[in-house]
């Protein structure tokens, strides 16, 4: 049975932010769609933290640099606001802490990635839109060992001893962690310290150059350290913008990113 919702003009506002203009009840086809449309709408990046910008968790802070500025974020930023969005919308939602094991050169990884447990039509699924490397574009639903096909992309989820879920992807033939997780429930709260590590950290990944991605309908937009990489279908192609000028620029075109005036402390 179809339900209608009043939703309030900041949802609306969201919405439009990743371009859904789709029903709003409360279903796994519904969640699909609105998290397919995040991660073609909403960039990855931790272009505030280079900049010594100061990041905010809460939610008012969160929706004025993702949906009316138009910014983009990391984990702990766009998990965070998708999961807000969901309960908005009706889904239960629950904050799950993750450690991430892909390229990790010493294992076990710190826990430093926000996930969510969504429930939707009597089932519950994985969603996450805070990744800046290939990840599942829609919903993965929480049964062990079953393999789900998204394009040319397979996932499953293993279960480990230690350290709970692992959200597993086949690349050349053999499967391999992406990262794992557990089910107990998370506050906001609970994600600060390792937030604060992310931005702060000499070793933080995060510190260490431009990471941004977003995927496109043709394929995806990166950056790495200066360097523009656009995958389409015909190949990639690369470049690295020779002045500020024409890195906003590249910014603005390719991950719809202004970065607007300078607010560095440097």
């Amino acid at each position: 049975m179809s339900i209608h919702r009043q939703i309030t003009s900041e949802v609306r506002q969201y919405l439009d932010r990743i371009g859904y203009a789709g029903p709003i009840e409360a279903t796994l086809a519904v969640l699909s769609e609105i998290q397919d449309c995040h991660l073609h709408s909403v960039p990855y990046e931790n272009l505030d933290i280079l900049r010594g910008v100061p990041l905010s968790l809460e939610i008012p802070a969160l929706f004025d640099k993702i949906v009316v500025r138009r910014r983009g974020g990391f984990c702990f930023e766009s998990n965070a606001l998708f999961g807000w969005l969901l309960g908005e919308l009706g889904f239960p939602v629950t904050n799950l802490f993750a450690r991430f094991w892909r390229d990790e050169p010493n294992p076990p990884p710190k826990r430093r990635h926000q996930v969510l447990r969504v429930e939707a039509q009597g089932a519950a699924y994985l969603c996450d839109v805070g990744v800046g490397g290939i990840v599942p574009r829609r919903p993965i639903r929480m049964e062990l060992a079953l393999e789900q096909q998204q394009g040319e992309e397979c996932y499953r989820l293993e279960r480990d001893t230690d350290f709970g879920w692992a959200l597993c992807e086949l690349k050349g033939g053999r499967w391999s962690r992406i990262y794992t997780f557990t089910d107990e429930p998370q506050w906001p709260k609970d994600y600060l310290m390792a937030s604060y590590w992310c931005e702060h950290a000499p070793d933080s990944i995060f510190k260490k150059g431009a990471m941004v991605a977003i995927r496109t309908r043709e394929g995806r937009n990166t950056i790495a350290g200066n360097e523009f990489r656009i995958f389409t279908l015909d190949g990639v192609r690369t470049f690295i913008p020779k002045t500020e000028d024409e890195y906003r620029d590249a910014l603005r075109m390719h991950f719809g990113i202004d970065l607007g005036p300078d607010r560095s402390h440097s």
